[in-house]
This record gives structure tokens, sequence and C-alpha cells, in this order.
């Protein structure tokens, strides 16, 4: 299958579009790829550390948001991380050259726009880099969102 340049996936603006491409993309599954550059983000000439991997996850996450949007006609919306539990890195670092394989997994979506997806990162010889769970969240109307958000009083009856 053949799938739009991937910053058509994603809210963001270069520099911070971190993905390359689409490899694969179903219903509850993504798959993505980046080559570590030199001049990738993060990058200190010769690697990205590895806590990095954590922002290639959610970006995952935000592509297979972003397709699906796209496959039903509708606009890419911003989404947010909200928790990562389990982030485990077997690796300090993501080697310039290395092509990584993300993939993000739908595991449960509440009806509030809360996702579980559970994400990691394999090397091209399919060898596991890091892993994690994210928990994700779109809001539906995200000015209303963000309108909640901010109110004192909204903020205040939370608290209690």
């Amino acid at each position: 299958m053949s799938y739009l340049p991937i910053a058509d996936y994603l809210p963001h603006r270069p520099p911070m579009v971190l993905l390359d491409r689409i490899v694969e993309a179903t219903e509850p599954h993504i798959v993505c790829e980046v080559t570590v550059q030199v001049d990738s983000p993060f990058c200190d000439g010769a690697a990205v550390p590895g806590w990095v991997g954590i922002e290639y996850m959610a970006q995952a996450v935000g592509a297979l948001a972003g397709w699906r949007a796209l496959e039903k006609q509708l606009p890419v919306r911003i989404g947010f991380l909200v928790g990562t539990r389990q982030y485990q890195s077997h690796v300090s670092h993501f080697r310039v050259g290395e092509v990584l394989r993300i993939t993000a997994d739908e595991e449960v979506m509440a009806d509030d726009g809360l996702v579980a997806m559970r994400c990691t990162i394999h090397d091209a010889a399919g060898a596991l880099l890091a892993e994690a769970a994210l928990l994700v969240f779109q809001p539906d109307d995200l000015d209303a969102y963000l309108q909640r958000a901010s109110s004192p009083r909204e903020n205040a009856s939370a608290l209690q």
C-alpha cells in the first residue's frame, strides 16, 4: 500500500516530524520507520539518546490517528501524550544510520478519547530496542477542551 508523506498524518511541522514514513497501517495497528541521521533532532552527531524513543512512539500513535482521520476524510487533529508506563530502552542510544521500526498497537480505547497503546522499537534485524505502554488523549473538540481546562472554575472543581 502507498502512503502519503508522514507529515500529512501528523499535526507537527519540521523539524519536529521525527519519523520518515509509514510502512503499514490498519485500524488498530501502525508501523513507522525512521533512519537516524546526523542532522536528526536530538542527534549529537553520532547518535540519538534512547529516551527519544518515547517521542518516536508518540508520533507513531499520532500517525495512526492521522491515518484514521484521513481515511474518513476528516482533518488531522492534535492529541496529547498523557503518560508513559514501563518505558524500557534496551539501548542507551540509537546510532546514526540505524533504521528503527516503530510499532504501535491499540489496546484499549475509551469513549472520551483516551487510548492505551502498546509500542515497540526494533532495529532492521528485528532486535527489540525499546518498549512502552502509552496513554494518549485526543479530544473531539480541542478548543472546547482547552477552554474547559483553562477555566478557574473547572480547575477548582477538579481539585475537590
